[in-house]
């Protein structure tokens, strides 16, 4: 089991993850003046969907289950 299989498998890292990566999109948007708050949103999911991590699903993305 790798590391990466740890996280995915650990609610509490996830969670605490996830505020992270909200605070540094809000940094970031805040430093740009929200120039580019689409592309950091993109990136931000794309790093979560590579962490496992479910967050949003469907909600923001339309034909996504």
């Amino acid at each position: 089991m790798g590391i990466f299989d740890k996280f995915k498998s650990n609610r509490a890292a996830q969670d605490k993850a996830k505020k992270v990566s909200d605070a540094a999109e809000k940094k970031v948007n805040e430093r740009t003046g929200g120039t580019y708050e689409q592309h950091v949103d993109t990136g931000q999911r794309h790093v979560e969907d590579r962490l496992g991590m479910d967050r949003d699903r469907g909600q923001d993305r339309p034909g996504q289950p």
